[in-house]
């Protein structure tokens, strides 16, 4: 099993990162492999509703990492998004990244790459903005019917530095039980896939307000 965490920080090793990096640490420790996804400095075009995704498969912008994120999401058991705290919000970069990773996905050829698979959002700040960027971020897992991994706390980290998250106890245990409960949760997949247990689909209705 593989676990996909994103690191949606322009700052590769920063406070973010650490948080993520507690996951990771924790995750091993079940004997699951995991691969930290930095999203990188460049800028991140957002989307444009274009619906070009829906023809080619995957999002139309090819010029920076989405698609080479959406590509590895396909072979990934299950996620977590990590952002860092803008204006009680994720940051610029993080927020187009996702929408065009979910958007693509989900009207693109396959839409397979997170659909059903569990995931878990952590947010790094240095004091406040924490719950409303956990509120912003994990909408794009319940849309996408993706089983949503808690931990005994928000999953929240908070400190000015790298340094001073790894002074964040509550925070830093809150990033290992996360990784435990998702490491259940992956065990509990796997059984139920060995029983032959699956989902029952139905089909999506749409309705609209205004006709």
């Amino acid at each position: 099993m593989k676990v996909l965490l994103v690191n949606g920080s322009p700052n590769k090793n920063g406070c973010t990162f650490t948080a993520l990096s507690e996951v990771a640490k924790t995750l091993e420790g079940h004997d699951i492999e995991t691969e930290i996804f930095w999203i990188k400095t460049k800028p991140i075009t957002g989307c444009i509703a274009c619906m070009k995704c829906g023809e080619k498969g995957q999002c139309t912008f090819d010029n920076d990492v989405v698609n080479e994120f959406v590509k590895k999401a396909y072979d990934a058991d299950a996620f977590v998004f990590g952002s860092p705290v803008y204006y009680a919000s994720a940051n610029g970069s993080m927020t187009s990244f996702l929408d065009r990773a979910f958007y693509s996905n989900s009207h693109g050829a396959n839409g397979e790459a997170f659909k059903h698979k569990p995931g878990a959002v952590v947010c790094s700040a240095r004091r406040g903005g924490t719950t409303a960027t956990y509120d912003q971020l994990i909408k794009y897992l319940g849309i996408s019917q993706m089983p949503i991994i808690s931990s005994f706390y928000w999953n929240m980290v908070h400190g000015n530095t790298p340094e001073e998250v790894m002074q964040d106890e509550e925070g830093l245990g809150t990033m290992r039980q996360l990784a435990h409960n998702m490491a259940f949760f992956l065990e509990c997949m796997k059984a139920g896939e060995e029983k032959g247990l699956t989902i029952t689909e139905e089909e999506k209705p749409r309705t609209n307000f205004i006709r």
